[in-house]
């Protein structure tokens, strides 16, 4: 027999895993590239809008950048901002492509506490576009793990 309490945990958990009451908009805050949500819907596929706008999270292990190796820059898709060097960059063995430090004041960090927890949400400091998610279990020097949204960057080589 199903209980009350089981069906309000069952439901609990399907939304969780849903994410539609949990999901915020991008960052709080004045930046100098606003767009209304209806131009940020021309400006993005669908799914790089449900992550920089909507604070989505793409599938581990899909992103192209993951096996991206050359000299060059990770920069926002939302503004085209760079936000993380290739330098930093490392195989954090998560399915989203990590950094241990972004490029100085390019990014910036709020508390997320959806999906029940506590966690760091990075968003960039140009559009205010959700990137991902930072935790202290990275490499040294700094000991973080920038953990991005693939979806949410672009790729600008610097080798010629």
């Amino acid at each position: 027999m199903v209980s009350r309490r089981w069906f309000l945990l069952q439901s609990a958990c399907a939304a969780i895993l849903a994410g539609a009451p949990f999901r915020h908009a991008a960052a709080a805050g004045t930046f100098s590239v606003t767009h209304s949500d209806e131009e940020w819907k021309t400006l993005l596929t669908p799914e790089q809008y449900e992550v920089l706008r909507r604070s989505g999270t793409e599938r581990p292990f899909t992103s192209a950048l993951l096996n991206e190796h050359r000299r060059g820059n990770f920069a926002c898709e939302g503004c085209e901002l760079d936000l993380f060097s290739s330098t930093t960059k490392y195989d954090s063995g998560t399915g989203w492509p990590s950094f241990w430090a972004p490029l100085d004041k390019a990014v910036g960090t709020e508390t997320d506490v959806s999906f029940g927890m506590t966690r760091t949400s990075v968003h960039c400091s140009r559009c205010g576009g959700h990137l991902g998610h930072v935790f202290d279990d990275g490499p040294q020097p700094t000991g973080l793990r920038y953990c991005m949204n693939g979806i949410a960057l672009s790729f600008k080589s610097l080798e010629t």
